[in-house]
C-alpha cells in the first residue's frame, strides 16, 4: 500500500514539475528570455541525501581514524617490545637507544615512528635491565593525557 502511495506521489510530483517547466518555457519564449535551468524535485532529494551521506562519513570516519592510529601505534609498540626482549635474551640487557633494534633490516626502518610520525620515547633504565617505551600521541608532546604506554 505504501509503495502505491509513494508511486502516486512521485507521479504527481512529476506532473507538477513538467507543467511548471512548460509554463516557464512559454513565458521565456514570449518575453525573449534565456532558458532557466529547472531541477526536478527528486533530483534535489537525491543530491541532499548524497551530501548528507558524505558529511556523516567524514564525521564518523574522523572518529575512527584516531582509533585506528592508536591501535596501529599499540601494535608497533608490541612489536618493539618483542624485539627488545629478543635483544635482552641475546645480550643480557636492553639497548641504550631504540634505533639499535633496527640493525640492517630495511623492514624495521620506520619501526621507531608511531602512527602520527613521531619518534617513540624510549629510555633504558638501571643499566639496561628495564626500559620505558611511550608514544607521544597525536599532539607529539610527552607528558599529556594522549600519551600511549606500552
Amino acid at each position: 500500500m505504501s509503495e502505491v502511495l509513494s508511486y502516486l506521489l512521485e507521479l504527481v510530483s512529476d506532473f507538477q514539475f513538467w507543467k511548471k517547466k512548460k509554463e516557464r518555457r512559454k513565458y521565456e519564449k514570449e518575453n525573449n528570455l534565456p532558458k532557466k535551468v529547472l531541477v526536478h524535485p527528486l533530483t534535489k532529494v537525491v543530491l541532499f541525501t548524497l551530501v548528507l551521506a558524505v558529511v556523516v562519513k567524514l564525521v564518523v570516519g574522523g572518529i575512527y581514524i584516531s582509533d585506528r592510529y592508536e591501535n596501529e601505534t599499540k601494535r608497533k609498540m608490541n612489536e618493539i617490545q618483542i624485539l627488545l626482549e629478543e635483544n635482552k635474551k641475546h645480550t643480557g640487557k636492553y639497548p641504550k637507544e631504540l634505533k639499535m633494534i633496527i640493525r640492517n633490516n630495511p623492514l624495521r626502518k620506520n619501526i621507531t615512528l608511531d602512527s602520527w610520525g613521531n619518534e617513540f620515547h624510549y629510555e633504558s633504565l638501571t643499566n639496561g635491565l628495564n626500559y620505558v617505551l611511550l608514544s607521544k600521541g597525536k599532539d607529539g608532546e610527552l607528558g599529556n593525557e594522549d600519551d600511549i604506554e606500552s
